[in-house]
């Protein structure tokens, strides 16, 4: 080899690692997203019939439906409550320049399986097609397995994972059929590492990512079509709040601290750009938690050590009564 080229290549590679290492520090999300945030396509560019297109939202962020109109994007919003769901269209109508029939509100159960069929033609009929069903619907938990009845497990698999595989049961056939469309499901870092306090919960993203991970190789006979999966961490939202506990129907005792955790408008805007340039899996996560992340997929045994000595934490606050989302790298406040 020629020793220029060695010499070269001395400086370049340790170089390239140095600069690899500042930007996953840097980061907030996983680097193939990152990489597409900064060189890929921006939601906005997206040109087709009614803007970016049909999306179809299990409402859980309202920040998802106002930054998706600001894109142009026509959409379906769903979930159980319909007050809260008109009041969500009448501020996308206020942000955008949409009209009334560019967003339907579509009432939906995600546990009431035997209508999904009938909402999916409902919104079939309105729009004429679908492109983008984003699977947000679900419940966290905040419990110990010991105390924790069965109930609240059969529970958390109905909702978080059979409802969101049933309603993609229904609206992927018609994807098939035109060739084209996107299945985005919200799933979460307790889908790729175990979490204390929300044994049921990670199951039900764990089913969700090995679910999705086996469609999306069933698919591969429509390169058009594509099964992306979310993880975000800690994010700002109301999740907690409305978590499962020990027993059903029993709300959380202490509400969760949001200071910690990414704002919505930063998760949606990297999920948006995700979507838009086809990544398959996204990690998206403030620092220390995105190490978390490559710690569970390039050295399994430092994450249990790691997982370990911070859920020990996690539990015994939990136990005093204090906030225990915040225990991994801060001391709590007494409620």
């Amino acid at each position: 080899m020629d020793p220029s080229l060695v010499t070269v290549l001395w400086y370049l590679i340790p170089l390239y690692v140095i600069v690899t290492l500042l930007c996953m520090v840097l980061a907030d999300a996983d680097m193939t997203l990152m990489w597409s945030s900064v060189a890929g396509q921006r939601p906005e560019e997206i040109e087709g019939p009614g803007g970016v297109g049909d999306w179809s939202l299990q409402w859980h962020w309202e920040e998802l439906a106002y930054q998706l109109v600001q894109c142009g994007a026509r959409l379906i919003l769903s979930a159980r409550r319909e007050k809260e769901l008109q009041t969500v269209k009448r501020r996308c109508l206020q942000r955008s320049n949409l009209q009334d029939e560019d967003i339907l509100v579509l009432p939906l159960d995600l546990l009431d399986r035997g209508s999904h069929e009938a909402k999916t033609e409902a919104a079939l009929q309105h729009f004429g097609h679908i492109d983008v069903l984003i699977n947000n619907g679900g419940r966290s938990q905040r419990s110990l397995f010991l105390e924790t009845s069965l109930e609240v497990y059969h529970a958390l698999m109905e909702l978080n994972f059979l409802g969101t595989v049933s309603l993609t049961k229904q609206v992927l056939p018609h994807m098939t059929k035109r060739g084209s469309g996107s299945i985005v499901t919200v799933s979460s870092v307790a889908g790729l590492a175990g979490a204390p306090l929300s044994t049921g919960y990670s199951a039900s993203k764990h089913a969700l990512q090995g679910f999705f991970n086996s469609l999306r190789t069933e698919l591969t006979d429509y390169p058009n079509i594509l099964i992306s999966t979310v993880c975000p961490g800690p994010v700002q939202s109301r999740i907690v709040d409305n978590a499962f506990t020990e027993v059903l129907n029993k709300p959380v005792s202490t509400v969760s601290s949001q200071e910690y955790k990414m704002s919505t408008s930063r998760c949606v805007r990297l999920m948006l750009v995700g979507i838009t340039n086809g990544v398959q899996e996204m990690w998206i996560a403030q620092q220390p938690f995105l190490l978390f992340y490559y710690l569970w997929q390039y050295t399994p045994t430092l994450a249990w050590f790691v997982t370990n000595k911070l859920g020990r934490k996690r539990v015994h606050n939990f136990k005093a009564g204090l906030d225990a989302d915040s225990a991994y790298f801060s001391k709590p406040k007494a409620p």
